[in-house]
């Protein structure tokens, strides 16, 4: 994330984002399926990439699309917009949302900016720019609406995280006690900084991770939904903090946490979309989109009787050294086990880098 836009200046980075075809096809289909809400409008798409979703609008019937592209892939969207004879309706713009300026003020504005557990990346903010100064009042934005969600989860990743860290620091003993006694240089001064920095990497670093539906212990609750077309900019940048409470209806133990989120194009209360389509990064038996889940691993695991309840409060925070980066602070944790038995569990600090 030292420079955050050269990836997107690849085209494997490109690739990989159209071969998910539950991203690409949910952005096509809130084009194509809603043709009259596209038809003879002017759609401002931001971070257009390759140009993907500035050609669905194209050939959804709007009569003009700026697709906006800070990196020097906006070369690539202008070859791939003329391979099409679309060259008359898009205009490939390259520049930052935040700079470029545009003719006219715009009806509907698209755009993929959502990053590992919805806000990583932070390109929301970018949309919310292009929101207040191109849309027109009664605009709409695809997606329109986002939500957030954890599941609780059985998992071997979380137990391998754990080993793989005790081994690390194993190893460094083992190290230290070399160093010593080929080069007589005793490095005991920096075990606990060793230490540390395995435990930042394994145990409090959110995993990536594809999980099947048959490793969530219980129903994945919402904690947080966005309104494209109202939450503000300030309101975006300040911590989420929200409250969740995880019904568990078996017997089992909680190993970690999955996060990921769902995005609906449902149009504008002025031009609402005719089908409302959703792409969801939930766990599914076909496989991860290229978001996958986030895990947030809880060891020891915590063993749950039949119908308890976890219940806490998460908070996720940008990084104060990279604002494109998260931190998320899982507190306030309790196990309830009937109306009057409650027992407080740990608390976690996770990073998504």
């Amino acid at each position: 994330m030292a420079n955050y836009f050269i990836t997107y200046s690849y085209l494997y980075h490109q690739k990989d984002m159209l071969e998910d075809h539950v991203r690409t096809g949910a952005y096509f289909n809130a084009c194509m399926r809603n043709k009259a809400q596209f038809k003879d409008r002017v759609v401002l798409d931001v971070g257009t990439g390759s140009g993907i979703l500035a050609i669905f609008a194209a050939k959804a019937g709007a009569k003009k699309v700026y697709a906006v592209e800070a990196t020097s892939m906006a070369q690539h969207a202008r070859e791939l917009v003329d391979a099409q004879g679309l060259s008359k309706v898009v205009e490939v713009i390259q520049g930052t949302i935040e700079s470029v300026t545009l003719p006219e003020k715009v009806d509907i504005i698209i755009s993929e900016w959502m990053g590992y557990f919805l806000l990583r990346e932070s390109m929301l903010d970018s949309v919310l720019v292009a929101r207040d100064k191109f849309l027109k009042p009664d605009g709409a934005l695809y997606p329109s609406h986002a939500r957030m969600f954890l599941a609780p989860i059985r998992s071997q990743l979380t137990q391998n995280r754990f080993q793989e860290c005790s081994n690390s620091v194993e190893n460094w003993h083992d190290f230290v006690a070399d160093m010593k006694e080929y080069y007589d240089v005793d490095l005991n001064c920096l075990t606990e900084s060793f230490i540390e920095e395995q435990q930042d990497y394994f145990v409090k670093t959110a995993t990536w991770a594809d999980v099947h539906p048959n490793q969530l212990l219980g129903p994945p609750v919402c904690f947080a939904s966005l309104d494209l077309l109202t939450v503000t900019q300030d309101e975006i940048k300040k911590a989420l903090e929200a409250n969740y409470s995880m019904h568990l209806p078996q017997m089992c133990t909680v190993e970690g946490l999955a996060g990921f989120f769902d995005v609906e194009f449902k149009g504008s209360p002025s031009n609402p979309a005719t089908d409302c389509v959703l792409l969801s990064t939930a766990p599914s038996a076909t496989g991860a989109t290229h978001w996958g889940q986030l895990i947030f691993s809880l060891q020891p695991g915590i063993p749950c009787p039949q119908n308890s309840t976890i219940e806490g409060k998460i908070d996720i925070t940008r990084r104060g050294d990279n604002h494109r980066l998260l931190d998320v602070t899982l507190s306030e944790q309790a196990l309830r086990m009937g109306e009057n038995n409650r027992k407080d569990l740990a608390k976690y600090l996770f990073h998504i880098e």
